[in-house]
């Protein structure tokens, strides 16, 4: 059973786990299943905060890559120069641009290590399946490291634009 469990009503601009991120456990896992934009070609990404929820802009250094293969046959595995963060406070991109069709959404995971660690950063990791709206099966591995040593005690996940219009992320603490 999740500790936490925000389930998509069609409404919803943002997820947020504001609650349960503690020293309870070493690590969390949010598990996303079939998340679906309401507007085409966006970008899932996350944020973190160190005061419950009230900002989101904590710095991340970041790296990322994507294989992919599309409908026509062509494939690539590629580094995203683009999509990394230098100790930048905005948003990480998990995805390149789910398409809002009925049969397009992302699905995967994310972890948090020792978020309530006062004395170390926070490391991070994730990989995420998405149906491209270019009609491409697309794999994004994203990680790094987030810059505080503060303790991280919320996180956020939303597209670029529009609401979350299905979907649910289940959130796991992990020893």
């Amino acid at each position: 059973m999740p500790l936490s469990l925000f389930t998509s009503d069609g409404s919803d601009a943002t997820a947020s786990f504001t609650s349960k991120i503690d020293s309870t456990y070493d690590s969390y896992l949010f598990i996303f299943n079939s998340i679906h934009p309401e507007t085409d070609a966006q970008r899932f990404s996350f944020n973190v905060s160190t005061d419950t929820g009230s900002n989101y802009n904590i710095a991340k250094t970041t790296t990322q890559f994507t294989s992919y293969h599309t409908e026509a046959g062509g494939s690539e595995l590629a580094y995203a120069t683009a999509d990394d963060l230098g100790q930048g406070t905005g948003v990480q991109y998990l995805t390149a641009g789910v398409g809002n069709g009925s049969d397009e959404c992302c699905s995967g995971y994310f972890r948090l290590f020792n978020p309530a660690s006062t004395t170390f950063s926070k490391q991070f990791m994730s990989r995420v399946n998405h149906y491209h709206k270019d009609n491409i099966a697309d794999s994004i591995f994203a990680a790094g490291y987030i810059s505080t040593t503060s303790a991280v005690d919320a996180i956020q996940f939303s597209f670029a634009s529009g609401e979350i219009q299905a979907g649910t992320i289940g959130m796991f603490g992990v020893q």
